[in-house]
């Protein structure tokens, strides 16, 4: 790994990539550090020992062998004295603005990625000292006013920032040189790559090439065959090449998604159904909510083995509504997912917003004269719900035939995941 040099870089762009550690135990444990400071903790959907899986943990219950993914009862199989969290979103909102609003003190270019890290380009920000200094800085400020460890990577790129920002935790600070690629990914695995997957490397691994280093010297050509652009992408990517932007207007152009991690693996589908009508009711609620229209629907699946795909369409208009969402979000799963294949978690996102004012919708031809009446009845429950809470109002499809549905319905509204929230 390469040594940290005050001197660097001496030309070019400066990308920081800042990784919060453990976000959610270690925002509990700023919150309650009487009863979580170096205690092993992990964040759960649900409690429960027989259906609960660990969200994330910290570095206290790492060691101990705990990791994402488990369920609870695995985790404390193996820690007897794990303590186990249910997750609260707002405070973890409430975190992750307070450490990205000291990030963009020193560069307005800053480009949220998730909840808990972003990039920052930092080539005009001098005037702060050198990357060194301002990402040395980044650290001790986060710490004394948030008390929230992170990592951060220094590269002359977002793909080398990023992997830097992966190679030391908790509290790391890596430099990663174009100049060290060569001695410090060449010999690594395909999928240590950011950007290469599991599957992606097996592929690669039938071609025989099995590292870095041979992925650096293939053929393009054949690249190109075996994967489209995307070939040609990894072997410019495992010289250390890309030529990506920090995006500060990412934040702008967001996504709102909610995802649930079950506390049981759900294989029939009408039960999956009604899941995804409570995570497109929650997330087309925070899009009225801010003014948003959405294009883009998108759904997150995740088996019990922890492979996830997503899958995505783009709506003949935008729009904000419930029903078209949840129809939408239906369809891409019963189109992409087997019958009775166990999923254990699942997630709805919307992409490409745009500001209601400024968005022409294109009415149904058909249901046009209903469209008032629709909208009305929509701001209505939203009302009640935003005075009585979530619950007030809930349609007769979250509740199915099932008549402990409601229940599981609550359980399943209370353990939402939401990751899109910047």
């Amino acid at each position: 790994m390469a040594d940290v040099n005050k001197n660097y870089p001496a030309k070019g762009r400066v990308i920081l990539h800042l990784d919060m550690n453990a976000f959610y135990c270690s925002v509990h444990e700023a919150e309650e550090p009487e009863k979580y400071k170096g205690k092993p903790t992990a964040v759960a959907g649900s409690v429960e020992l027989r259906k609960g899986i660990i969200v994330t943990c910290s570095y206290a219950a790492r060691s101990k062998g705990v990791k994402t993914g488990m369920t609870v009862r695995q985790a404390m199989r193996i820690c007897p004295g794990l303590i186990i969290i249910q997750p609260d979103f707002d405070l973890y909102r409430k975190y992750s603005r307070g450490f990205m609003s000291i990030a963009k003190e020193y560069t307005p270019l800053m480009e949220p990625i998730s909840i808990d890290e972003c990039y920052l380009d930092i080539t005009g920000s001098k005037i702060f000292g050198s990357p060194l200094d301002i990402a040395e800085t980044l650290q001790k400020r986060i710490a004394d006013e948030w008390t929230l460890p992170c990592s951060i990577g220094v590269a002359p790129n977002k793909l080398l920032a990023k992997m830097a920002s992966d190679m030391k935790k908790p509290n790391g600070l890596t430099v990663l040189r174009l100049r060290d690629v060569p001695q410090v990914l060449w010999d690594k695995p395909c999928d240590v790559l950011h950007g290469i997957g599991k599957k992606t490397a097996d592929k690669l691994d039938r071609l025989r090439i099995r590292t870095i280093g041979q992925l650096a010297a293939a053929d393009e050509e054949l690249l190109i065959r075996q994967f489209g652009t995307y070939g040609s992408w990894m072997k410019s990517a495992a010289h250390g090449i890309d030529h990506s932007e920090v995006r500060a207007d990412r934040e702008q152009s967001k996504s709102i998604g909610h995802t649930t991690t079950l506390p049981y693996d759900v294989t029939v589908r009408e039960e999956a159904h009604r899941i995804m009508l409570n995570l497109a009711d929650q997330t087309a609620r925070r899009l009225r909510r801010q003014k948003l229209m959405a294009s883009t629907v998108q759904i997150t699946i995740r088996k019990p083995d922890m492979t996830t795909i997503t899958r995505s369409s783009t709506l003949r208009s935008p729009t904000h509504s419930t029903d078209i969402i949840y129809h939408e979000a239906c369809r891409l799963f019963d189109e992409h997912w087997p019958v009775n294949e166990p999923a254990r978690l699942l997630g709805v996102t919307l992409q490409n917003l745009t500001a209601e004012e400024e968005t022409v919708v294109q009415l149904d031809l058909f249901d046009y004269e209903q469209q008032p009446r629709k909208e009305a009845l929509t701001k209505t429950m939203d009302v009640l719900r935003d005075k009585f809470g979530e619950n007030a109002v809930l349609t007769a499809g979250m509740l199915g035939d099932d008549p402990s549905a409601l229940i599981r319905n609550k359980r399943l509204r209370g353990t939402s995941l939401q990751k899109d929230e910047m």
